[in-house]
């Protein structure tokens, strides 16, 4: 028999208090079975959130072509240890690409939120969505983002009655709260699988600096990145997005992006904006046990001010250097990712509360988040030609972007996008990489870079700082 939602929520209320009530009397006698309490019990099921939440998950197709390029460079064990293995300089050779994901509806006109690396491809990309009836579309993308590993897309032709999922407010989820993953694992078709938030706010596995994620014990396979993990109101609390297996498959361990954070940036892309990180106009850096030690802290957690922009929002709002911040907007904060995520999320506008430890005492300072400073005409370049950097944007190092990429540097010029299908991307060059010298020349701004890499070379000898590692590479022309 299936009862109505809600009947079932207190059915399970119910049952749950009346096992727990017999916990007690359990622990005496250890060895004894006894039957489930009531029929509701033996009843019980995910299946009225299932039926909820699956409609509005979506199989996601891509399928685009690829340029790939075999290096001179491929066999060196140095080479490889920059690049990955992946790509070099040389002569392009062309594929076809198909890739399979998982997608979630969050609008009855067909807005679907995934992940970046599900859609991300070469040229002339096809995108095809099915649903759970079976039904498909074609769909575009609106929007991506890298650094969130977030993408929006739009299915076009289909009408305004799609099934959808409403969001939740991520920052209500407890550890031990149980949850759903719904997605395509392994192309076998949309599976469901079970588990609780196993931790909050993990940025261990973060790729980015703006990157904090749930983590659950559902299932969460090769496929199912994109997909939805749900509530038990089955609404949604986070996009699922990575796994850590050495085997390939899920042990256990998953992780999905926050929903406040999708929605902020889900809201952006249909608005046709991009998404407004705020400025703090401050170099965070996450405590470690050396600067706990330093600053004389009772634990191992939080993010230090290591440098500050004299006009900045966080220098007029009263923060010093050394200062240790540890909670934003009453939420804790373990490390720098954490602080970025709770103002990215908090939205600029608003005002951020912003707990700091200075010199063993509390102290707490209420920020203003702005924008970052726009910067000027000459201080951005797209680079193409016949260079490594072809395909890349490239910004000089400003205060703002220092700030967003959490650079020690002011000098040289900092890579702040990569085009697919460019030979920066084949390269494997990367959003946050700073050209720091190429041949005999250092690099000092965009406009001198952009000469340069106008001027053929037989071969390229190239500096760059990656991750606070200096790196000299040759390549030919």
């Amino acid at each position: 028999m299936t009862m109505p939602f809600d009947r079932y929520s207190r059915a399970v209320a119910l049952s749950l208090g009346l096992l727990f009530t017999g916990c007690a009397s359990l622990a005496a006698t250890a060895q004894e079975r006894i039957p489930p309490p009531t029929r509701e019990a033996v009843q019980y099921s995910y299946a009225p959130i299932v039926k909820r939440a699956t409609p509005a998950v979506v199989n996601v197709y891509v399928r685009s072509k690829v340029r790939t390029a075999v290096s001179p460079f491929a066999n060196d064990p140095f080479f490889q240890r920059f690049f990955g293995g992946r790509g070099g300089f040389g002569l392009p050779q062309e594929r076809i690409q198909q890739s399979l994901g998982s997608g979630v509806i969050i609008s009855p006109d067909g807005v679907i939120v995934t992940n970046t690396h599900v859609v991300k491809g070469g040229t002339d990309t096809q995108i095809r969505v099915a649903l759970f009836d079976k039904r498909e579309y074609d769909a575009r993308i609106i929007a991506s983002d890298e650094r969130s590993d977030l993408a929006v897309l739009k299915i076009e032709k289909g009408g305004n009655d799609f099934p959808f999922l409403k969001f939740a407010d991520s920052d209500k989820l407890e550890v031990g709260d149980m949850v759903l993953a719904i997605g395509n694992p392994f192309g076998v078709g949309q599976t469901v699988t079970s588990g609780i938030i196993s931790a909050l706010a993990r940025t261990e596995m973060a790729q980015s600096d703006t990157q904090v994620f749930l983590q659950t014990d559902a299932a969460i396979n090769p496929g199912n990145s994109g997909g939805a993990l749900v509530d038990m109101n089955g609404n949604l609390v986070g996009i699922n997005t990575m796994i850590f297996s050495q085997s390939g498959g899920s042990v256990g361990i998953g992780f999905a992006i926050p929903s406040n954070l999708v929605r902020i940036y889900a809201d952006s892309a249909v608005a046709g904006r991009k998404i407004e990180r705020p400025w703090l106009g401050a170099q965070l850096e996450t405590v470690d046990r050396d600067k706990a030690a330093m600053l004389k802290l009772d634990r191992v957690s939080g993010a230090a001010v290591m440098r500050l922009t004299s006009n900045g929002p966080a220098a007029k709002a009263g923060l010093l250097l050394g200062d240790v911040i540890v909670a934003v907007d009453n939420f804790e904060v373990g490390d720098s990712h954490s602080v970025l995520y709770r103002l990215t999320t908090r939205g600029v506008g608003n005002t951020s509360r912003i707990e700091v430890i200075r010199e063993g005492k509390h102290v707490t300072v209420d920020v203003p988040l702005l924008p970052a400073p726009k910067p000027g005409k000459d201080d951005i370049r797209n680079l193409s030609g016949n260079h490594p950097f072809d395909g890349a944007r490239v910004s000089n190092i400003l205060p703002s972007v220092a700030d967003e990429y959490n650079l020690d540097e002011t000098d040289g010029v900092v890579i702040i996008a990569v085009k697919t299908g460019g030979v920066a991307s084949r390269l494997d060059f990367q959003p946050g990489d700073i050209i720091l010298q190429i041949g005999r020349d250092k690099i000092t701004d965009v406009l001198m870079l952009d000469e340069i890499t106008r001027t053929p070379q037989r071969m390229w000898s190239i500096t760059i700082k990656r991750g606070g590692r200096t790196m000299k590479l040759q390549m030919s022309g």
